[in-house]
């Protein structure tokens, strides 16, 4: 008797999952969800070739420089790099002396209490020092950036799909609406004090074109300061913030595998050795 009343019980909970089921395909068919904007005109950002791209990957510590340079001077009056230190730049070639100096002469200081006064103050930037925060608070931040609260950038190549492609996609992407776009959406048309980019999730960001023109940048290598040779090198600086230490994991990566190689040509070996007397 239990068991006829659990097979009915099954029988009848296998019933409604499949109502439910012919119900939602159903509907799907009869009444597909209207087409928005977004579905139809966000696009995937385009293929970027970095030298740190792939499993032989490594970093161009040259294109970083640059990348940091387009940071420095474009990017960090509104973008934070919280989790890097002024002495990680070490890692992408600058020496000592000139992390001290880049430190020393960054635009905004560091937070401090004054010894004598306990009052806020700032102190100059030292190398162990992370890279500070361009505004005081999240409330500082809005009220500078029309009520949007610019991202930190530390690991934002981590926190996007396809990471630098991405960032580079988003610099060069702002246009304007195409007129096929509006005529089929009239709703969609970019709200003042917001930009239409198709790369941007909902289209619309609040960021405004940070790479305006060439030669925004004066890079120190000489290299010609295009806006796509820009967007590329901070996207390359920005893949370095959020995976520093990748150059490392492809070595261990590499070392791993030679190891269990070698470890089970060993093993097999070892195997022919002991049993090559025994008759199978």
């Amino acid at each position: 008797m239990v068991r006829l009343i659990a097979s009915l019980v099954g029988a009848a909970f296998v019933l409604v999952l499949g109502i439910a089921l012919f119900g939602s395909v159903y509907g799907a068919i009869t009444d597909p969800v209207a087409p928005t904007a977004e579905s139809e005109y966000h696009l995937h950002p385009k293929e970027l070739d970095l030298a740190s791209n792939g499993v032989f990957g490594k970093f161009d510590r040259r294109q970083l420089q640059r990348g940091f340079q387009v940071y420095k001077e474009v990017c960090a009056a509104c973008h934070s790099l919280r989790l890097v230190a002024f002495r990680d730049l070490q890692k992408i070639g600058y020496s000592e002396p000139e992390v001290k100096a880049i430190a020393n002469q960054w635009a905004i200081e560091q937070p401090s209490i004054n010894p004598e006064t306990g009052e806020p103050a700032t102190r100059k930037n030292i190398p162990s020092d992370h890279f500070p925060l361009p505004f005081a608070n999240d409330v500082a931040a809005r009220a500078a950036n029309n009520n949007a609260l610019p991202p930190d950038l530390s690991l934002m190549t981590k926190a996007r799909h396809d990471g630098g492609a991405y960032i580079h996609s988003l610099l060069t992407g702002y246009q304007s609406q195409s007129a096929k776009m509006l005529k089929e959406f009239p709703d969609i048309k970019t709200p003042e004090g917001l930009h239409y980019n198709p790369y941007f999730a909902n289209l619309n960001i609040a960021m405004p074109p940070p790479l305006t023109s060439d030669g925004q940048v004066g890079y120190a290598d000489g290299t010609k300061a295009t806006k796509e040779q820009m967007s590329t090198d901070v996207a390359a600086f920005l893949t370095w913030t959020a995976e520093p230490n990748l150059e490392a994991r492809h070595a261990a990566g590499f070392a791993s595998i030679i190891f269990i190689l070698i470890f089970c040509g060993l093993a097999w070996g070892a195997y022919q050795n002991v049993w090559r007397d025994v008759k199978h």
